[in-house]
């Protein structure tokens, strides 16, 4: 399990014991404070959330007993209290209180952090990220996920790239339902009198050239979702129709009399204003207020560049597989190029870029050049060299993690991988600002 990017509170007046507890969560990825008494630990538990509270019983002023049971009064995270043997039936009785766990000194730091992460339970890492690895889009998941629960019609705003469609597919495939469709339609590709017809369908000899019955994409989505891209260029006469499907959950194919049920979920998207739509009389009021009953907003990749190098390497792994001849991996250069541009493109325009460059690489490792061919030789002398030493601290980085993802992040097997005792491996990582790993269960 991990604690990366978990706040954790530390109540402790010995320096030693909370020297050491600091540095040890910290190199595990988590956000610690440390309080030295237990007033100070009541005004900043009420200040910030924390997922645990890490409190020694014996404290300089106020008990650990009294700290949790004001705490608990205003809604307080668990408490792992470190206790001494003289003081066992006092954590006993403080965990029938709701305490959510304690330790007896000495302890062994690997009991310890298992049961730590018992507590705050184990956060979503890299390798089960959906959509990105920033904190905004770690939110924007969650809120997907609360959202599949429900069928609430759901409007995605947006920049053109910035993934509207891959945020709609994660909504519907996380849906609490049967597997079901999920019908794309992109109302600007499709021409304007033909986007009635290919979204609820005709009947045979509706109109000149039809010769068969056309199932439309609502009905074909079923139970499933219908995703309308780019909604804002939808024709107003065609919006009136799409209000019906919304409002009474019925649809009429075009040249048709029976209505047909639609028992789907509606999400659409836009790069547009729909304020300024509606004011302009280009877009419906009623209909805008039905499609946005919840408004999710995609980040551009400038404002989330912690997703960058994520991105960059799901990409490459993507298109390396379809390449008979791939290069090894994406250089630490033109990662930094990658993090230095501004995509106006957005994701689209990084997949873009990745997949040229894994097809048209020149070397054995994807170069800035490779990413950004129109800067030519320009590119290749803007882009700082680094010295040798961050180089080969970069490559040490880079073979850590790599490492700990084949070892499933436990630090004693990376270790042996790399011919390291387990100490070194914790003391390397300290050094290179790394966090993550942990300790193999001794279940």
């Amino acid at each position: 399990m991990s604690l990366e990017r978990r706040s954790i509170g530390i109540v402790e007046d010995d320096p030693i014991m909370g020297e050491s507890l600091v540095q040890r969560l910290t190199l595990e990825g988590a956000k610690v404070t440390w309080w030295r008494d237990g007033a100070s630990a009541l005004a900043g538990i009420g200040a910030e959330r924390r997922h645990a509270v890490i409190c020694d019983i014996r404290l300089p002023d106020l008990s650990g007993e009294e700290v949790f049971k004001t705490a608990s009064a205003a809604s307080a995270p668990p408490f792992l209290f470190i206790t001494g043997h003289a003081d066992i039936d006092q954590a006993v009785r403080l965990m029938r209180s709701g305490a959510g766990d304690y330790v007896t000194k000495p302890f062994e730091m690997e009991d310890f952090l298992e049961r730590l992460c018992g507590l705050v339970g184990e956060p979503a890492g890299t390798d089960d990220a959906s959509l990105g690895i920033s904190p905004a889009m770690r939110d924007l998941e969650l809120l997907l996920r609360r959202l599949a629960k429900v069928g609430s019609t759901v409007l995605i705003g947006g920049e053109t790239g910035s993934g509207k469609e891959v945020a709609a597919s994660f909504l519907h495939a996380t849906a609490a339902r049967p597997p079901s469709s999920f019908m794309a339609v992109n109302c600007a590709a499709i021409p304007a009198d033909l986007l009635e017809s290919e979204l609820f369908g005709h009947e045979r000899g509706a109109f000149s050239g039809a010769t068969r019955r056309h199932v439309g994409y609502a009905e074909r989505a079923a139970g499933g979702t219908l995703f309308l891209d780019e909604i804002a260029d939808m024709r107003i006469d065609l919006q009136a129709k799409l209000l019906r499907l919304i409002e009474d959950r019925t649809f009429t194919r075009v040249g048709g009399e029976q209505s047909i049920k639609f028992e789907g979920r509606v999400v659409a998207a836009t790069n547009a204003d729909l304020g300024s739509r509606v004011k302009d009389g280009r877009f419906r009021e009623d209909l805008f207020y039905r499609i946005n009953v919840v408004s999710v907003r995609m980040p551009p990749l400038r404002d989330r560049r912690e997703d960058i190098p994520w991105l960059l390497e799901r990409a490459f792994e993507e298109f390396s597989a379809r390449s008979p001849e791939p290069p090894r991996g994406l250089s630490a250069l033109a990662e930094e190029a990658a993090l230095a541009h501004d995509w106006p493109g957005n994701v689209r325009e990084l997949r873009n870029r990745v997949e040229r460059a894994t097809a048209l690489a020149l070397g054995p490792w994807i170069m800035p050049a490779d990413l950004f061919p129109e800067h030519g030789d320009e590119g290749r002398k803007a882009t700082t060299m680094p010295s040798l030493e961050e180089a080969r601290l970069d490559l040490e980085r880079r073979h850590i993690a790599r490492a700990l993802q084949a070892s499933g992040g436990e630090i004693a097997a990376a270790a042996k991988m790399l011919g390291v005792g387990r100490t070194t491996l914790w003391e390397k990582m300290r050094r290179l600002g790394m966090s993550g790993g942990r300790e193999p269960s001794s279940a």
